[in-house]
Order: C-alpha cells, then structure tokens, then sequence
C-alpha cells in the first residue's frame, strides 16, 4: 500500500485486532446487592421487582425462582447503583416499599462481585423415593457432602408415579459420589442415579432393554410352557441356571427342547398374554416423541419381539428365533444365540446403526444375563433386578414403574406431558 492511500477497513470475514475484547462480567469484582423477595406468588411480581430496579440503572449479574405452593422465593443479584447520583440506600427504600405493597419481604445484603465459582467435577444425582422421607433427603445430603459435594441447586422433577427430585453437585467426582451414594441408598432403600453433568447427558439418543421382566412383566419361556403343559420341567431347568449348574445357551436349549411338538398357533395365544410393564408405554411414547431410538434385546424369541416391534414403534429387536417345521415347534432354535455376551454386542451394533455413541447409550435389564449390555453402555440401569445386577449397574431402579427411568434422564413429568400432548 503507498503512502497516498487511506487505510482500508477491516474485511467483513475477518475479525479487527483494533477491536477491544468484552470486559469481565457485570458485578465480577464491584459491589453487588442481593436482593431477595419472598412472599405469596403472583403475576407481575418478577416484573415489579426488575421494574423498580431499572429505575437504578443497575445491571443483572443473576437471578433465580423457586414458586413452592404457591410461595415465591426470587433472589436478583445486581450490581450497585452508581449512575444519576443515587445511592445504595435510595434503591433499598424503594424496594422495600414496593415489597410492601404488595405484602411481600425483602431482604436485601450487599457484597462484592458474583457467586463463588463452583468446584471441579459436576454431576447430577438424581433420587427417586416412593415416599421420599425427609430422612431419606437428609442421609443423601450428609454423603454427598461427606465426599466434598457441594448441592448448587435442588428442583424436583416428578410428584407421581413416584417422588424424583434432582441435585446438582460439584466439588467431587462423579465415580467416587456414585459409589458413596449406592451404598448410602441400599441402606435407606430409595434408589439414586449419578451421572456426569454436560451436554452428553441430553445427547444420550439410544435406549435398549430387556424383555423379560424388563419391558413386560413375564417370561415368555414360561407362558409357552404353561401350553405345553410342562412348566415344572422348565421352572426345574431355570433353578439349575440360577444355581451355575448351567449356562444360559445349556438352559436355553434344554428348556426349549421341552416345547416340541407344540403347535405354532401357541405362538398367537402367548402374544396376546404377554403384559407390558407399567410405564412402558410411556417410556417408549415419550424416548420417541423426543427424539431417541428404543430398542430391545432379548435371551426369548424373536416370535414374540417382533410383534412388540411393530405395537410399541421401536427401531430395533433381537432375540433367539424358535424353530418351526410343518406347523409344530421342534424344540430347537435356529441361528445364533444372544445370550449374556450378545447382548452386549447387540447393544454395539445397534448404537452403530443408530449413528450413536456407546456413551450415549442406556441400557436396562433385570438379570445377570443383561450385565455385559449394562457395563458397555454410557448409562446401565438395573430394573427390579437381582443383588447381583443392582451392585454391578451403574444405577438402580426398584419401584414397578418403567416410565421412572425418564427421571434419571433428566427428563421431568411435565415434559412427559407436554411429549403426550405432541401429535405424531
């Protein structure tokens, strides 16, 4: 450029470095007022509160409000009055008054600066109690601070079918507060979920369950034996697996081996009494509408998951597949079989497809057949499950409600709602 040409502009595409950098927040180190108005909640009150202070030309540094039956708590943190020759106390004459007004209280503390910053390690513990006792709150509280925890804020996320609310903490690690607190909740028997605060938690868009026990409430093995009148002999074979006497392929074959000769038409009749769990319409309708693909994974037969593919809309199923020759069973089954270590491969495969990370996964089981699928995936929760499970799962669920899974997402019962009232 010569020394006759003005200096041209800066390009739109690029930043100017004559361009100052945005100062420090407002309030990070000038006097700030708290400002906290309690009283029986109203419309027009936060309006009110921020209309008297903009009077003040302050600038908002925080705020936040909690309406508990129908009793407003707002708490407004704002920097000090410095402009037009007004002072500190003008502003708390007039807030007052106002407060008085309306009949509420005002309490007003002054300060330096913002909040302190919260510690490192962030997690969200979510406890869901059927009741949740105020002993039970209490013994939560006192372990999450006997590992370093601070409780940052406290909201419930549910009232019915049971009682969820959710904590925020920082100051400890998320591993090290899950497994103070599943020890602390086995002893109080509520059941509590810790997972990692961040964007991966809303970003978890892969839920895969089990069937038996899990998404319904029988074993399907069991109600093809009931029609082949053999259930003892089945029950026999299932206490011998659960003993370590068998394997569940072993158990799996022997027990079908027990179905031949039975007619295919049995298969119709078993569809027609299998009995989703409670909440699990609800869970699937919901994970749907808001995004997520469901899937299921099963040690039963694909006679049954697949009809429960195409009635509840899922995206994936997996299950062993009886073998049917001239209309009858031949107590065999055919292909491979997705046992304990399948399962989790399913859970793989089916993340794969989904364009899904493992650790946005969920999975949910009930047995040590589901073990594999719940430690390899982000989130494994066990439902109404064995000891075994609930201590190897990353979290627990022991009431009979499905839907209570949703809870430990984040997932609040108005948003629930809100998804049934969305046309699909």
């Amino acid at each position: 450029m010569s020394a006759s040409q003005p200096p041209q502009p800066p390009s739109s595409s690029e930043p100017s470095e004559s361009l100052e950098p945005l100062g420090p927040p407002p309030g990070s180190d000038a006097p700030t007022l708290l400002v906290k108005i309690f009283g029986k909640d109203r419309p027009g009150i936060t309006a009110g509160l921020f209309d008297t202070l903009a009077a003040y030309a302050v600038d908002v540094v925080d705020i936040e409000q909690v309406v508990t039956r129908g009793r407003i708590v707002l708490c407004a943190l704002v920097t000090a009055p410095t402009a037009g020759g007004t002072t500190e106390g003008d502003l708390r004459a007039t807030v007052h008054s106002w407060a008085d007004s309306l009949k509420l209280q005002a309490e007003i503390i002054s300060g330096i600066g913002d909040n302190r910053p919260r510690g490192d390690g962030r997690s969200h513990v979510t406890v869901l109690g059927h009741p949740l006792t105020a002993e039970s709150t209490a013994a939560i509280a006192a372990t999450i601070t006997s590992t370093g925890g601070n409780i940052d804020r406290i909201f419930r996320l549910a009232k019915y079918p049971v009682t969820a609310v959710e904590f925020a903490v920082s100051g400890t690690g998320t591993a090290e507060l899950r497994t103070a607190l599943a020890t602390e909740a086995a002893e109080i028997g509520v059941d509590v979920a810790v997972v990692s605060a961040g964007l991966s938690r809303r970003a978890q868009r892969l839920v895969v369950m089990d069937v038996d026990s899990t998404l319904i409430q029988d074993e399907v093995i069991e109600l093809f034996a009931a029609h082949a009148g053999c259930e003892d002999k089945v029950a026999e074979v299932t206490e011998q697996a659960m003993r370590g006497e068998l394997d569940f392929e072993q158990s799996l074959h022997a027990r079908v081996a027990l179905l031949a000769g039975l007619d295919a038409s049995v298969v119709d009749k078993v569809r027609t009494e299998v009995r989703l769990t409670p909440g699990a319409r609800t869970l699937i309708r919901t994970l749907k509408r808001l995004g997520y693909q469901v899937g299921v994974v099963s040690g039963g037969f694909t006679q049954v998951t697949d009809d429960l593919k195409e009635r509840l809309g899922l995206d994936f199923a997996s299950a062993n597949t009886l073998e049917v020759v001239d209309g009858k069973l031949t107590g065999r089954v055919v292909g491979e079989v997705v046992d304990r270590a399948g399962k989790a491969r399913l859970l793989r495969s089916f993340a794969e497809q989904a364009g899904v990370p493992l650790a946005q996964t969920v999975a949910i089981g009930d047995g040590a057949n589901d073990l594999d699928m719940l430690n390899t995936a982000g989130l494994g929760v066990a439902f109404n499950a064995k000891p075994l499970v609930r201590e190897a799962a990353h979290t627990a669920v022991n009431v009979p409600f499905l839907d209570t899974v949703l809870y430990l997402l984040g997932i609040t019962r108005e948003e629930v709602e809100a998804a049934d009232g969305l046309v699909d």
